[in-house]
């Protein structure tokens, strides 16, 4: 099976940044890496393997090499724009339908997840007994549809945008307005009763499988590629890593998309936290600790823009970055990406030393791009950084395109990178 391949299987597992964690840690219990509780005291032994997971949407993984001083560190993100359900959502609409309240999250392309299959999934917090559990939802069947307006009553549909999102995108759930169907369908799946459940956290997420196409089978879509293509690459890296002069660790942060400022976003404690913690079981007093984070090194990974086959002149006018390029390298003259000279020129050799294929990714200059993950895991602890991804078309559209030599590439890096 091909890296493309597994990473759509994954994705397809993955309908919420809840179960891109809980199949990741999955995946690492496999191959042998220990589960840690940060409320529980860290005791680490060189030649294991180890992981945490800070409120089942982040997760911090990495070995314990027989002798490192420092870290090699890739960070990504679980999360994508999607819609969530507010609390209470059932809403009668039209005096015969029943709609579901949602909000947008992230900075989603709105258009496309209309007249599409979705359904729900999250995490559901149930009460037994005395104890509060947490139970991973998935109603894993078509269940929803936002439908459009049709253009007989709406002449100027292709011309207008969502002009509100409390009226237009409203997800159609059931005929009638009779309430709590929602509550018992996630009870029916949770196998118990509705009193029992106390909270939740739920989105809205396309059911459309992921697809390999192309006249010979050179692209591929799925959705939530950002940063599931990342995150899932940076997973198997670990997994294969058993020997490296650098201890090799992967930061899987949430919230990403909506400014990372959460106990689980890169904007937290956990990284420092982890880190730290690895540090002080290594017998490193203060000043080793500087010494360890100054030679240490991060790969920001998230994906980029290809040039796009109708809008070229969006593009960068000498970096035309396109599908199966090989992994982008991104570059910012304003520093929103990390990566500058030093930096670059260090991945550049890693990837030349291993052949593997890379291009160079620079914005428009007149439509500049947001800050990555290491510029903000950098206000916690800084430590020489690049960013690189893959290149994709559609980003932040429930469905989006790529090219379906690059994840292999993109995991190649990681490889090189961690085993160094």
């Amino acid at each position: 099976m091909t890296a493309t391949e597994r990473l759509i299987g994954f994705i397809d597992r993955s309908p919420s940044p809840y179960h891109a964690v809980g199949n990741a840690a999955a995946l690492l219990a496999s191959k042998g890496f220990t589960r840690l509780e940060e409320t529980e005291k860290f005791r680490l032994e060189k030649g294991k393997a180890y992981f945490a997971v800070r409120n089942s949407s982040a997760l911090i993984a990495f070995r314990i090499p027989a002798s490192a001083d420092s870290f090699s560190m890739i960070a990504a993100h679980t999360d994508s724009p999607a819609l969530r359900l507010k609390h209470n959502p059932e809403n009668a609409a039209a005096g015969c339908y029943t709609t579901l309240n949602a909000e947008v999250y992230g900075g989603m392309l709105q258009k496309p997840w209309f007249d599409r299959p979705l359904s729900i999934a999250g995490r559901v917090f149930v009460r037994n007994g005395n104890e509060i559990e947490e139970r991973l939802l998935d109603i894993n069947k078509d269940l929803l549809v936002i439908p459009n307006l049709a253009i007989h009553m709406d002449r100027e549909a292709n011309k207008e945008g969502i002009r509100s999102v409390q009226k237009e995108m409203l997800p159609l759930f059931a005929e009638g307005t009779e309430k709590g169907r929602l509550a018992k369908l996630i009870a029916a799946a949770l196998s118990v009763e509705e009193d029992q459940i106390i909270d939740s956290d739920l989105i809205v997420y396309n059911r459309q499988k992921g697809t390999i196409w192309g006249s010979d089978g050179e692209f591929f879509s799925a959705p939530r590629i950002d940063d599931l293509g990342c995150t899932f690459a940076a997973i198997e890296a670990i997994m294969d890593t058993e020997e490296s002069s650098t201890i090799p660790l992967v930061a899987l942060f949430d919230n990403e998309e909506t400014g990372s400022s959460t106990r689980q976003g890169a904007l937290s404690d956990f990284l420092c936290s982890i880190t730290k913690r690895i540090m002080l079981s290594l017998g490193m007093d203060e000043e080793d600790m500087m010494i360890a984070q100054a030679k240490s090194f991060m790969l920001s990974a998230d994906n980029g823009h290809a040039v796009h086959p109708n809008y070229a002149e969006k593009a960068d006018i000498t970096s035309h970055p396109r599908l199966n390029g090989g992994v982008l390298l991104k570059y910012s003259g304003n520093m929103k990406y990390t990566t500058d000279g030093k930096s670059g020129s260090f991945i550049r050799a890693l990837m030349e030393d291993n052949g593997i294929p890379y291009q160079i990714f620079s914005n428009n200059s007149d439509i500049p791009g947001g800050s990555t993950l290491g510029n903000l895991s950098m206000e916690k602890i800084s430590v020489e950084t690049a960013d690189v991804g893959i290149a994709q078309l559609a980003m932040h559209s429930p469905y989006e395109s790529a090219g379906a030599r690059d994840p292999e590439a993109l995991l190649s890096l990681f490889r090189a990178f961690l085993g160094r």
